[in-house]
């Protein structure tokens, strides 16, 4: 992880922690034992970080639905 998707992710995790009422810590648990960060967001930062942090949000939603994990 470079500097820059490293920005990112805690970014989104500050955003995902304010939409969803939860503290960044408890995020940062679901994202990192979902396998979000690692398979997801820092492998398509390329393309992720151009897209609006409410778009990145409902696909971030979408991938821990979709592995059972309720945010």
């Amino acid at each position: 992880m470079n500097r820059d998707s490293m920005v990112f992710v805690v970014y989104m995790i500050h955003r995902c922690a304010n939409q969803w009422g939860l503290s960044p810590a408890m995020v940062y648990k679901k994202l990192k034992e979902s396998g979000c960060i690692e398979s997801y967001l820092v492998p398509h930062y390329g393309v992720l970080h151009t897209q609006s942090s409410t778009y990145v949000l409902e696909d971030i939603e979408q991938y821990l639905k979709n592995r059972g994990i309720a945010v």
